[in-house]
């Protein structure tokens, strides 16, 4: 009997210190056994899943075609089967799964094991590769954010020419890169086209190409980047940058579909979708002369606003944790979250530099970091003394908006930190469950948004 008790606990070992999932089921499915990577990976304990059914615990994607009962049923074993679970936050998961029956010492059926490892460092750096990204990649709870959420689809199925307006940092390639790959042109290529970064006097030769003989050292034709980008989409990044005499030329290419490559005698056509992103007031830049109006006009056939940061406040949590998961696959890092008081700072910061700004925070902070928590300590200088002066000036005068930012940064986090349990959340913040409910309503937060 002694043997036996030590052989259940040599294996109980074993199954804790395996990086993969691992779970049993009996006949009926129900799980008998769940190891600690099971329990990493889903959310979810071994106390709450063992004596559940499987698809009670994993909300898969292939629970109605169940791969392990396929396995009980037929004794056929699957290996390395790609799958999304959902986990206890609500985030989908991609798993690889791999099953086989388990049996007695005589063949007679016992249940069935599973084991599942996480696939999300893989996706995500595959998607880094490949340039993929979707609305799932545009990180927001913010109202405006999810008005647009509700069209893009719609932009994407079209063709018509796109205009994205938003400050610097604020996703604007982001959501360009969504409405190509929701388009039908989403198999060819899309081409990104800086129209700040290249010298005026080379622009239009890298834009529309040039042939032999153009100029001096054009030895040989040359195709610009229409060219790379026939049958897919051009994105125009800081469109506002372009001069007076290239934007007679996109006004024609907007207009016919088609241009002339430097040098050249006749026109080429242009089979391309055109989305522009800027981050000035091209109307007022048509005011002072500097932009084309019948250009605008072509190019805000569509026209999406992206808000700054600091007027989507509810956002800065989600990306942290989005930027958190990016460079631990990135970095091999397994830092878990944010200390409640940079999260308190980051809450109040302005972010100047929107998105950008604060995932380049995050990745600083990765740098510094070599625990699990990213601290106070861990943040740009700069950062740390700005937050100090912003606490100094409201020490001496603090405004009621003030208090109410910082209240609603602090009940958020709790409520994150405690997947929108509102009883422990009363408890860390010290008020009463009634009280928090009043300040949940009085601050539009939704307690089941981080469950």
């Amino acid at each position: 009997m002694a043997d036996s008790n030590d052989s259940l606990k040599f294996l109980q070992v074993i199954l804790s210190s395996i990086a993969d999932g691992v779970f049993t089921v009996d006949s009926q499915r129900v799980i008998t056994s769940f190891n600690r990577a099971a329990e990493r990976i889903t959310g979810i304990s071994a106390s709450k899943a063992v004596g559940r059914r499987c698809y009670d615990v994993f909300h898969s994607d292939i629970c109605e075609n169940c791969l392990l009962q396929e396995t009980l049923k037929t004794g056929v074993q699957a290996i390395d089967r790609p799958v999304n679970i959902i986990n206890s936050q609500g985030d989908s998961i991609p798993i690889s799964i791999s099953t086989a029956v388990l049996r007695d010492d005589e063949g007679n059926v016992l249940g069935a094991v599973e084991t599942f490892r996480d696939l999300s460092a893989i996706e995500h750096l595959r998607k880094e590769l490949n340039k993929e990204y979707t609305i799932e990649d545009i990180i927001s709870k913010n109202p405006e954010i999810h008005k647009l959420f509700a069209i893009l689809p719609d932009i994407a199925e079209s063709e018509s020419t796109v205009l994205i307006q938003g400050p610097s940092g604020s996703g604007k390639e982001l959501f360009a890169r969504a409405i190509h790959s929701l388009s039908p042109r989403r198999e060819r290529a899309n081409v990104i086209i800086n129209c700040g970064t290249l010298p005026h006097q080379l622009f239009e030769s890298e834009l529309f190409g040039y042939v032999r003989g153009a100029f001096t050292d054009a030895k040989r034709d040359k195709p610009g980047k229409l060219a790379a980008a026939d049958g897919g989409t051009v994105f125009f990044d800081e469109i506002g940058e372009l001069p007076l005499s290239t934007q007679v030329k996109l006004l024609r290419l907007l207009q016919q579909r088609e241009y002339e490559p430097l040098g050249g005698t006749a026109p080429v056509k242009a089979d391309i979708r055109v989305v522009a992103a800027t981050n000035k007031d091209l109307r007022e830049l048509v005011a002072q002369g500097k932009f084309r109006d019948d250009l605008y006009f072509r190019l805000a056939v569509v026209k999406l606003e992206l808000p700054p940061l600091r007027q989507r406040r509810e956002d800065i949590p989600y990306l942290v944790d989005h930027f958190i998961r990016h460079f631990n696959a990135r970095k091999g890092k397994k830092i878990l979250s944010v200390s409640p008081e940079v999260m308190q700072i980051l809450m109040q910061h302005d972010f100047p530099g929107n998105i950008r700004e604060l995932e380049n925070i995050i990745e600083y902070a990765f740098v510094i970091c070599h625990g699990s928590i990213i601290k106070v300590t861990h943040l740009p200088a700069e950062l740390r003394l700005r937050s100090r002066e912003e606490v100094e000036s409201r020490s001496s005068a603090e405004t009621p908006v003030a208090r109410l930012l910082d209240e609603q940064a602090r009940i958020i986090e709790s409520l994150r930190r405690h997947q929108g349990n509102m009883s422990k959340a009363a408890v860390e913040l010290g008020i009463h469950r009634s009280t928090l409910w009043r300040k949940l309503k009085r601050h539009d937060i939704q307690p089941d948004q981080f469950t």
